[in-house]
């Protein structure tokens, strides 16, 4: 066996802790692990949080509308509906006009969360020690490096 190759000072090869990957990465899982035990009392997931979220702004909205907004495939999107229709948050018809479309509509359960969880995002700021300006310029700026690698 040879020995383990060495790369060169003068060829300078971006390490882990210079990889934009490695950094968003790590964000994300913190941020995910600090939504938990505020998700956990009201019985959510982070993405379950997140299609309430959207629910909250409008409902009923179809799975394929919730899947565009969110870009998940409805591959993953129908076992979470499931889930959350067998918690009670929200109910899952056929659409009467077509019926290969899959309405989704809050419960009165899942309305009530909507003031339950209403502290969320402040508390959120608060562990990201970010405030509401630099978090929305934050988000903007991911938004805009996710629309560029779509």
């Amino acid at each position: 066996m040879g020995e383990p190759s060495r790369s060169n000072a003068d060829d300078h090869f971006p390490g882990l802790q210079e990889q934009l990957c490695f950094s968003l990465y790590t964000a994300t899982h913190r941020i995910i692990r600090a939504y938990r035990p505020m998700l956990e009392p009201l019985g959510l997931t982070y993405v379950q949080y997140l299609v309430m979220l959207v629910l909250w702004e409008q409902t009923p909205r179809s799975v394929g509308e919730l899947g565009s907004q969110l870009h998940l495939d409805s591959g993953t999107l129908t076992p979470l509906l499931k889930r959350m229709e067998k918690a009670g948050f929200v109910v899952r018809e056929r659409d009467s006009d077509d019926e290969r479309r899959v309405l989704i509509f809050l419960t009165e359960k899942g309305r009530d969360l909507r003031a339950k969880s209403s502290e969320i995002y402040d508390s959120m700021l608060c562990h990201t020690e970010l405030t509401r300006p630099e978090a929305l310029q934050l988000r903007e700026r991911l938004m805009e490096l996710a629309d560029t690698l779509r």
